[in-house]
């Protein structure tokens, strides 16, 4: 599902300062996407250092519901 990363990289270019964990919600909020393609883009889309990795599955989880 390629939609979500020229949705993703169209926030990313528009706003430079915000951290690519905030473009990636903003992509994904309120636009059905699968959670199973919202979890595979997050991991290639999100850089490692905006979130800690004991955290993931809780903001996966918040992010479920947003979509």
């Amino acid at each position: 599902m390629r939609s979500i990363e020229r949705r993703y990289k169209r926030i990313v270019n528009k706003n430079p300062d915000l951290s690519s964990f905030i473009c990636f919600v903003e992509t994904v909020k309120g636009q059905g996407f699968y959670p199973s393609s919202v979890r595979t883009w997050f991991d290639k889309l999100v850089d490692k250092q905006d979130y800690r990795r004991a955290e993931k599955e809780d903001i996966l989880e918040w992010m479920f519901k947003l979509i």
